[in-house]
């Protein structure tokens, strides 16, 4: 460990360089080799994303159109795990950009190492999906607001509108960003002065700018997103709602944020020894500089704490994925003592066993333990099977090639991606669901209706809205791709009718 930390300290750039490359190979590759059906996340997005629309129903695009563009330049599945890694890594680059000069490049180094230990950033971002493209555009938000205030370039403020702009692309959840950084320039009485200048009001006009198509949408189809936001938000039962769930939630972050702090204790103990090689309360930052990390460590989890408390409703746990993104910093800048070689040593090692002990759980939960609890696991799907059996059944049938299912996200999602034709999506059955998919089309060239959650001789009444005439075919079952689980697929035809 010893060698370790010299290398780092004589040479911090490439040892992050070192870092963020591990980083990506390994998530990567484990994602590749351990999932061997693509994940819902990555199901909805190649549906959602071919479309191309302004809006869905439930999210605003830019995950689902990043995917695609992964689909139609790479095509291999591990494009898509690679792009979540890449997301995680320019957030990580952002952080440690940040805070190179208040603590240091080893320092900033330390800071990026803390977070690493909160499960958002590998086992669970594996996933691509909103939450993970969240990252990096918090992570530039940070960065922006902070060189804004300290330096006062026009440059910085049209950065910050940029990435507050491009976040609400990413998930509504950006006001829990925009709010307490409002509230600090308001309330800042160094910041405050920065509102003489023209730089927040170009952020708010080019945020606005690079928001407004999506805004204009969201207008025009009567916010339709909002019914599976307040869907996904419990409502209140009561009172004591207002104080049990964010306390609650505030219960969860702790918990997955307690390797990260176990990282950070660290710099805690022993309280003296060695020569500093970084910077810990002998920081550069000033007063200024601490009370912007602050803000950026712990602003949007209060500010979600607080709308919980204040409107009683539930909080999801994921929702705290991109709050903790400066946390690190704010440890390494409050740390009591300077950072030395035998605590940055100790700060590698523990991060070392916990990068470790993440790899072999992700390892055993996709390989070792699916062999004893046998729980449902959308990994191991037949995804591929299903596809490739429907769409020939499909062509004996009706001499055509399948154009069209009809079906639930997972079920229609798996026969679209992994089918050679590729036929689009009825989600539902519902056409308001899908409102970019041409009825008459569907009609003229027919479809595949598939169900997997109920009786697979009866078609559910839910898919039936535009495939009545269809007819049921014998259902059959397929084994998943890891396991003895069994999937009874049932399934019908809609005939082309020109």
């Amino acid at each position: 460990m010893s060698r370790v930390t010299a290398a780092i300290e004589r040479h911090p750039r490439a040892a992050f360089g070192a870092f963020l490359l591990l980083h990506v190979l390994v998530w990567t590759a484990l994602a590749a080799l351990l999932y061997p059906n693509l994940p819902l996340d990555l199901i909805e997005a190649l549906t959602y994303g071919r479309e191309w629309q302004l809006g869905y129903d439930k999210l605003p695009p830019l995950p689902w159109w990043l995917i695609e563009l992964v689909r139609k330049f790479i095509g291999a599945d591990m494009g898509y795990y690679a792009l979540a890694q890449l997301a995680v890594v320019g957030c990580f680059a952002l952080v440690w950009l940040m805070a190179r000069p208040l603590a240091g490049p080893i320092g900033a180094i330390v800071s990026v190492l803390i977070i690493d230990g909160i499960h958002y950033f590998h086992y669970t971002a594996a996933k691509f999906n909103h939450d993970v493209i969240q990252l990096p555009l918090w992570a530039l938000a940070g960065y922006a607001f902070h060189a804004a205030l300290r330096r006062g370039r026009i440059l910085h403020w049209i950065l910050l509108g940029l990435a507050i702009g491009s976040a609400l692309w990413a998930k509504y959840f950006v006001v829990v960003l925009a709010a307490p950084l409002a509230l600090f320039l308001v309330g800042d009485r160094e910041a405050r002065k920065s509102l003489k200048t023209p730089g927040p009001w170009l952020a708010i006009g080019v945020a606005f700018v690079v928001m407004g198509p999506h805004l204009l949408w969201l207008v025009q189809n009567d916010f339709l997103p909002s019914a599976y936001a307040n869907a996904r938000a419990a409502p209140s039962r009561g009172l004591l709602d207002h104080l049990l769930r964010p306390l609650a939630f505030a219960g969860g972050q702790l918990g997955f944020l307690a390797p990260a702090l176990f990282i950070g204790a660290t710099l805690w103990s022993p309280r003296t020894g060695g020569d500093a090689v970084g910077t810990g309360a002998a920081a550069s930052a000033d007063d200024f500089d601490r009370r912007i990390v602050t803000l950026l460590a712990f602003g949007p989890a209060a500010t979600m704490t607080a709308m919980s408390m204040l409107t009683g409703r539930g909080a999801i746990a994921m929702w705290g994925y991109p709050l903790w993104l400066f946390l690190g910093t704010w440890i390494v800048l409050a740390s009591p003592s300077a950072l030395s070689s035998a605590r940055l040593g100790r700060v590698v090692a523990t991060w070392a066993v916990l990068f470790v002990l993440y790899v072999v759980a992700f390892a055993a939960n996709y390989s070792v333990v699916p062999m004893l609890d046998r729980r449902y696991r959308a990994a191991f799907y037949p995804g591929e099977a299903l596809a490739v059996k429907l769409a020939g059944r499909f062509h004996e049938a009706t001499g055509q090639p399948l154009g069209y299912v009809i079906g639930k996200m997972w079920d229609g999602g798996n026969v679209a991606h992994y089918s050679s034709e590729r036929p689009r999506v009825l989600i539902d059955g519902e056409p308001r669901r899908a409102p970019w998919i041409d009825l008459d089309d569907l009609r003229q060239r027919g479809a595949v209706v598939v169900w997997t959650d109920s009786d697979p001789n009866v078609m559910p009444t839910t898919l039936a809205a535009e495939a009545s005439d269809a007819r049921v075919q014998p259902p059959f079952t397929l084994l998943f791709r890891r396991g003895d689980q069994v999937l009874h697929v049932g399934w019908a035809i809609k005939y082309p009718s020109p």
